[in-house]
């Protein structure tokens, strides 16, 4: 089963702002950048109980029919979801997983900062897609935390655009990492022109 990360940050980091306001994520927002494509190509998306609680908040269900886990110990009420597939799960990234692939689900969308980190440091995310909005914020949740381990990226692709998105694409690949210890070479610049 592949685990893809699909979101946006401040240029200093943060998903979001202290109260999980977004409103500073919204810069360029009408520009397309990719995330229509990536959506489309997932078959369920894991959140936590926090970012259900701020997604609540949009108005209308943000996911569609797409089938949303969320991740929670406590129980959680979705009488609120109207027309939405969610279901509450609970357990170590490892098992959400093994409980996802017997469903026979293929591609997974991982949102939410807690919970991006704990599949992280699980070693179990694939792909990550960060989105940098050009704006400074001080302060907020932060995408990454503290890691057991070095996690070494395979850099994809960078894209700029015209809003000031700039967008950075990584596979994970522990073999690559490894690599570069042992000779201590690292990848070529790659140029980046606006899209």
């Amino acid at each position: 089963m592949k685990l893809s990360v699909f979101c946006g940050v401040s240029v200093d980091g943060f998903l979001a702002r202290p109260d999980n306001s977004l409103d500073f994520l919204r810069a360029g927002e009408q520009e397309p950048h990719g995330f229509e494509e990536f959506y489309g190509s997932v078959d369920v998306v894991v959140i936590g109980r926090k970012t259900f609680e701020v997604v609540l908040t949009f108005g209308k269900w943000f996911y569609g029919r797409k089938p949303v886990v969320v991740l929670s110990r406590r129980p959680l009420d979705f009488s609120s979801v109207k027309d939405g597939v969610v279901e509450q799960m609970s357990g170590e990234p490892s098992e959400i997983i093994t409980r996802l692939k017997a469903r026979g689900l293929k591609h997974a969308y991982i949102d939410g900062g807690i919970t991006i980190q704990r599949f992280l440091a699980a070693g179990l995310i694939d792909r990550l897609v960060i989105t940098h909005v050009p704006v400074l914020i001080g302060a907020g949740i932060p995408l990454f935390g503290p890691v057991p381990r070095d996690i070494s990226l395979r850099h994809v692709a960078t894209r700029c655009y015209n809003s000031g998105l700039v967008q950075s694409e990584y596979e994970l690949d522990a073999e690559r990492g490894t690599q570069v210890r042992k000779t201590g070479k690292t990848s070529k610049a790659v140029e980046v022109r606006p899209l």
